[in-house]
This record gives C-alpha cells, sequence and structure tokens, in this order.
C-alpha cells in the first residue's frame, strides 16, 4: 500500500467575535484565514485512468473545499446564532453576508465545522488527513483523523 499526502492552500478574509468572551475578541474584528486542507490515498494506477499517478487531482480537491468553505465565508462576519441579538434589526448592506452559527466560532471550532464539510465531499478511498487553520500568520488550529477515530 503506497499511501501519499496531498495539501492545498486557501486564504480567505473573515471577521468574527466570541458571545461572552472575557478578552477583545468579544469585539467583532477580522482575520486574513489560511487554510491548509490535507488528504491522503493511494495514487491511481489504471494506465486507461487520466488520473493516473494522482491521488486526487488539485481541481478535485480545490472543488471540494472553495465553495462550501472559502466562498462560504469570504468577507463576512461569523458569530453565535444566540449573539444575532446584537446586530441591527434593519437589513443594511454592510450586514448581508452573517453567518449565524451553532458554536462559536473561534479557530478550534471552525476547523471542526471544516472537518465535517470536507470529509463529506471527498470521493471514497481518498481521506481527510489533516486541517490547519491559521488565525494569525503565527496561530493557527489543527485538526487530524489519526486524532479523531
Amino acid at each position: 500500500m503506497k499511501k501519499v499526502r496531498l495539501s492545498k492552500e486557501f486564504r480567505f478574509e473573515m471577521g468574527h467575535a466570541l458571545l461572552n468572551y472575557d478578552g477583545l475578541c468579544r469585539h467583532i474584528h477580522g482575520h486574513s484565514y489560511k487554510l491548509i486542507v490535507t488528504v491522503i490515498g493511494e495514487p491511481i494506477e489504471d494506465r486507461q485512468n487520466p488520473k493516473l499517478g494522482m491521488v486526487l487531482d488539485f481541481s478535485d480537491l480545490k472543488a471540494a473545499v472553495k465553495e462550501p468553505i472559502v466562498d462560504h465565508f469570504d468577507h463576512s462576519l461569523v458569530i453565535n446564532r444566540e449573539a444575532e441579538k446584537f446586530l441591527p434589526q434593519e437589513p443594511h448592506a454592510m450586514y448581508d453576508k452573517v453567518h449565524l452559527l451553532d458554536f462559536q466560532p473561534t479557530c478550534e471550532n471552525l476547523v471542526l465545522y471544516i472537518s465535517e464539510i470536507v470529509k463529506a465531499r471527498l470521493s471514497p478511498g481518498i481521506g481527510l488527513f489533516s486541517i490547519r487553520l491559521y488565525e494569525t500568520a503565527s496561530s493557527y488550529a489543527e485538526w487530524y483523523a489519526a486524532d479523531n477515530q
């Protein structure tokens, strides 16, 4: 069995606030996120397959992540659903891309959320190996499949 890990990096801008947090992150603020998704599988050996030698086409990995994660969250405000009461009551263009989540939008919880979405979008035989989400240039959270079995 010849397993190979394949990674792709994504970037997006997102604002968030942490409900009832005891520090500065309780205020709406933003980050330049960097997301690295790593999958694992065996390179295709079927000589008739146009993907010969690939674990997964990088474009397929991009498709599994870009729309449901990057495009969804990019330039949006993400808050805990319980904080909705603090948003303006009247519709406003500044708040037309707000995502209310059923959890605190910490880096740790976002990694768990992303892992579930990506796993569901991968083809059979391709496993999600890890996810690393940088909230700042020097701070990140990681998820590993081996830690969650």
